[in-house]
C-alpha cells in the first residue's frame, strides 16, 4: 500500500472507524502532558516508538525521556506511534488511512525519523508492520529520499543484524545525547540542500562513530555457514561503533512531564529512575552488562523529580527504577525520606526490582508505610546453589529464606520467586529443587506468622542466551528439554502434600524462548524469516494468543536452507571462541577476551564480586569509554524536608 500522505491530522478520517474496534480511546490521543507542535516551525520531526500495542508502549520510559527532551527544543517536534490491533489495522486498510501519531494524528511517512525503541526481539514484527501501514517502502535500501529514516534503539539494538533490512541506524546505549546529535547532524546537512541525498546523511551519521549504518556494513560468509567478517564499504566509515554512555544522570531529570494515559496500561505509576547500569556480574543478564558503569542519581535530584513528577500528573504511585533498585547506595535515606515527606497521602513508594541480597525489612517497612502492603518479589533465578553459581547470581539459600522469614514475621503473607529453565549446564536436579526452596518459604512463612494463610508464586522463564554477554556463546536448551523439566517441577509440587496447595506455578512453554533465541543471537540471513513470518500474518509475537511457533519454524526451516543452516544453528548450537559473532563489530565497551574468561569461569562454577565495592575485574567499559562508576554515600539530604499536606497529595 503506497499512501502519498497529507501533513495535516488524520482525525476526521479516524474517527468514524473508532465506533467499530476494541478499545477506541487508545486510538485517540489528547492525553495530559501531551505536546502538540506547529509542524512548519519545525526543522528536524521525529516519531517515536514503541513497537505493540498502546497499553504496553504508552508507559515505556525510554519514549517518554526522548519525548521530552526533544520537544523542549523549539526547532524539533516529537510525536508518538503504536501498533494498532489487528481490527483497527483492518479498517484502516479498507479505508486508506496510514499509520498515525498519537498526539496529532499526522501520518508516520511524513517524519523525518521513524525512532523506534526495542526491549524485545520479540517486536520485530511489529517494526514491518509499522513501516508498512505507513506505507513506506519495507527495505532500507529501496526508500526514497523523502522517506523517514527509521532508526532503532533499545537493548535489541545491541544486534541489530536480523533487522538490518528494514532499518537505516541503530542507537547503541543511551538516547539522551544521542538522538539531539541525530537532530542536529540532519538540521546542518538541511541547511546545506541535503546534499547527496538519503546516503548523504547517513554517511554523515556513520562517520561519526556513533551511529551504526547497516548498509554502509559489507558480510562475508565462510563455507560452513559462521560469518568471516563484517567490514565497513565506505573508507571514511569506522569498523566498529561505539555505544553512548550517559555520565551524569542528574543533569538530565527525565521524565519530568510524563504523559498520563487516557486508556489503561500495564503500569500507571510515575517512574523515576535512581540509577543506571549494574555491575552484579549476572552472567545471563544483557541489561546489566551492557548498561555499565552504575550512575547514581543523588538524593536531591529524586527529591525534586518525585515532587515534580507527582504534580504534573496526579499519580500516586512512585515506582523508584533499575536493574536492582535496593542496591543504590543511600537507598535507606531516599526511601525513608520520601516516606516521611508523604507519610499520610496517598502516595506509596515502589521498587520494582529488588535483591535478595540488598533487601532487609527497614526497607520494606518504608516502602509500604502508607499501608499498601502487597507481596514480595524477589529473583534467585536458579534453582540450586550450584546453578547460582554458574551465573554468578550470588544469592544462598540461607539469604532467601532469612529474608522471607524476616518478612513474615513483620505482617507480609505472599512471595512471588523468579527463576530460569534452561541455563548453561543445567540438570533436572537443579530445576526440581525450585520445588524444594519454595517449600521451606511456605514452612518458614506458616512458622513466623503463626498462619497456614501463606502462598509463595514460582514464575518460571526460559533462559536465552544474549549478546554482549559470557553466555553469548552458549547452546540454548531446546524445546523439549524446557518443556519436559517445567513438567517435572509440576509433578513435583503437586506430590508435596505438606505445602503443594500453596505454592503457585506460573511459566511458559520452550517455543517462545527459542524464537527469541533466533532473533537475539542472529544475522542478517534471519531477516528474510522475519519477513516471510510478518507477511504471512505474523504479528504481536510477544503476545501469546498471537504467537505462531509452527509460523515461524517453517519460516526459518524455509528461508535459511539456501544458505545450509537451520533454526537450531542459530540457538542450540553452543560457539567457540574464534567465530565472528554478528555483534562484534559494535562496542558495548567490554572486553571480548573478559566475557570469554567470564564464559569459562562460569562452567568451572568460578563466582566474581560486584566491582562497586572490590577492585576492578577488567571488563573494559571504563577505560574503553572513559567512563566510570559513580556512587554515593553523597550525605546530601532531600530538601525540602516538608511533609507532604495530606489533603493536598
Amino acid at each position: 500500500m503506497t499512501v502519498t500522505a497529507p501533513k495535516h491530522s488524520l482525525f476526521p478520517q479516524l474517527e468514524p472507524l473508532l465506533a467499530s474496534v476494541s478499545k477506541p480511546i487508545q486510538y485517540v490521543g489528547g492525553e495530559h502532558n501531551s505536546v502538540v507542535k506547529d509542524w512548519d516551525a519545525a526543522e528536524v520531526r521525529w516519531c517515536l516508538s514503541y513497537p505493540d500495542a498502546y497499553e504496553v508502549g504508552q508507559p515505556n520510559q525510554g519514549v517518554a525521556i526522548l519525548y521530552e527532551i526533544l520537544n523542549e527544543q523549539d526547532w524539533i517536534l516529537a510525536e508518538r506511534t503504536y501498533c494498532v490491533w489487528p481490527d483497527m489495522e483492518k479498517a484502516m486498510r479498507e479505508h486508506g488511512i496510514p499509520q498515525f501519531t498519537l498526539d496529532a494524528h499526522r501520518p508516520v511517512g511524513s517524519f523525518d525519523l521513524l525512532g523506534v525503541s526495542f526491549a524485545t526481539e520479540l517486536g520485530y514484527t511489529n517494526l514491518l508492520q509499522i513501516i508498512d501501514l505507513a506505507g513506506m517502502t519495507l527495505r532500507a535500501a529501496d526508500r526514497g529520499d523523502d522517506e523517514p529514516l527509521v532508526v532503532a534503539g533499545g537493548h535489541a539494538a545491541f544486534n541489530p543484524e536480523p533487522i538490518a533490512d528494514f532499518i537505516d541506524l541503530a542507537v547503541l546505549g543511551d538516547g539522551e545525547e544521542a538522538c539531539l546529535l541525530i537532530s542536529q547532524i540532519m538540521r546542518e546537512w538541511r541547511a546545506e540542500g541535503s546534499p547527496d541525498g538519503r546516503d548523504g546523511i547517513l554517511l554523515r551519521l556513520a562517520e561519526t562513530g556513533a551511529f551504526y549504518v547497516p548498509k554502509f556494513y559489507d558480510v562475508d560468509y565462510l563455507a560452513d555457514g559462521r560469518i568471516q567478517r563484517v567490514a565497513p564499504n565506505r573508507p571514511t566509515v569506522p569498523f566498529q561503533v561505539r555505544k553512548h554512555t550517559l555520565m551524569n544522570l542528574d543533569e538530565w531529570p527525565y521524565p519530568a512531564k510524563p504523559i498520563v494515559p487516557m486508556a489503561e496500561t500495564v503500569h500507571e505509576r510515575y517512574s523515576v529512575e535512581i540509577f543506571r547500569g549494574c555491575t552484579r556480574g549476572c552472567r545471563f543478564c544483557q541489561a546489566g552488562m551492557i548498561t555499565r558503569p552504575v550512575r547514581e542519581r543523588n538524593i536531591q535530584t529524586i527529591g525534586k523529580m518525585v515532587a515534580g513528577g507527582l504534580k504534573s500528573t496526579g499519580l500516586e504511585e512512585i515506582g523508584l527504577l533499575s536493574l536492582s533498585s535496593a542496591d543504590h547506595s543511600e537507598i535507606a535515606e531516599v526511601t525513608k525520606q520520601l516516606a516521611d515527606r508523604y507519610e499520610g497521602s496517598n502516595v506509596s513508594l515502589s521498587l520494582p526490582s529488588t535483591r535478595v541480597d540488598a533487601f532487609n525489612i527497614d526497607l520494606a517497612n518504608e516502602l509500604s508505610r502508607n499501608g499498601r502492603r502487597s507481596g514480595l518479589t524477589f529473583a534467585p533465578e536458579g534453582g540450586s546453589e550450584r546453578m547460582r553459581k554458574v551465573i554468578n547470581k550470588m544469592v544462598t539459600e540461607e539469604d532467601l529464606i532469612n529474608t522471607v522469614a524476616a518478612a513474615f514475621s513483620n505482617g507480609w503473607r505472599q512471595v512471588k520467586l523468579y527463576f530460569m529453565c534452561g541455563l548453561p549446564t543445567e540438570t533436572d536436579e537443579d530445576v526440581l529443587e525450585i520445588a524444594d526452596l519454595a517449600s521451606k518459604v511456605i514452612q518458614v512463612g506458616r512458622e513466623k506468622s503463626g498462619t497456614k494463610d501463606i502462598r509463595c508464586t514460582v514464575s518460571i522463564g526460559g533462559f536465552v542466551p544474549k549478546p554482549h554477554t559470557p553466555f553469548q556463546w552458549a547452546a540454548q536448551a531446546d524445546v523439549e528439554t524446557i518443556d519436559n523439566r517445567l513438567q517435572l517441577l509440576k509433578d513435583k509440587i503437586r506430590q508435596d502434600r505438606n505445602y503443594g496447595k500453596a505454592i503457585g506455578l506460573r511459566y511458559h512453554d520452550g517455543k517462545p524462548g527459542i524464537i527469541e533465541g533466533l532473533l537475539s543471537r542472529g544475522d542478517r540471513r534471519v531477516g528474510r524469516v522475519i519477513e516471510r513470518v510478518w507477511r504471512e500474518g505474523g504479528k504481536f509475537d510477544g503476545w501469546s494468543e498471537h504467537f505462531s511457533y509452527e509460523r515461524w519454524t517453517q519460516a526459518a526451516a524455509e528461508e535459511l536452507a539456501a544458505f545450509g543452516i537451520d533454526l537450531d544453528w542459530y540457538t542450540t548450537r553452543e560457539r567457540g571462541y574464534e567465530e565472528v559473532l554478528p555483534w562484534d563489530h559494535l562496542d558495548a565497551g567490554l572486553d571480548r577476551d573478559w566475557l570469554w574468561e567470564d564464559w569459562q569461569d562460569s562452567l568451572d562454577e568460578v563466582s566474581v564480586e560486584d566491582c562497586r565495592w572490590t577492585p576492578c575485574f577488567d571488563c573494559g567499559v571504563c577505560p574503553e569509554l572513559d567512563t566510570e562508576i559513580q556512587i554515593g554515600p553523597t550525605g546530601a539530604k532531600l530538601l525540602p524536608l516538608t511533609v507532604v499536606n495530606s489533603s493536598l497529595a
